[in-house]
């Protein structure tokens, strides 16, 4: 009994884990693109106020 519990606790903490690795993933790569996409518009802003 012990052991069939162990068994489906164990396969919703490594399910319910590798949902958050890939959700991190995602975010992660998220969060760079928008700081690529700041970047260029602060760099575009910046050769504007030099014109």
């Amino acid at each position: 009994m012990m052991d069939s519990i162990g068994l489906v606790f164990g396969v919703m903490g490594m399910s319910l884990g590798t949902m958050g690795f890939v959700f991190g993933l995602v975010a992660f790569n998220k969060v760079a693109h928008l700081e690529k996409k700041i970047k260029e518009l602060e760099a575009d802003s910046d050769r504007r106020d030099l014109d």
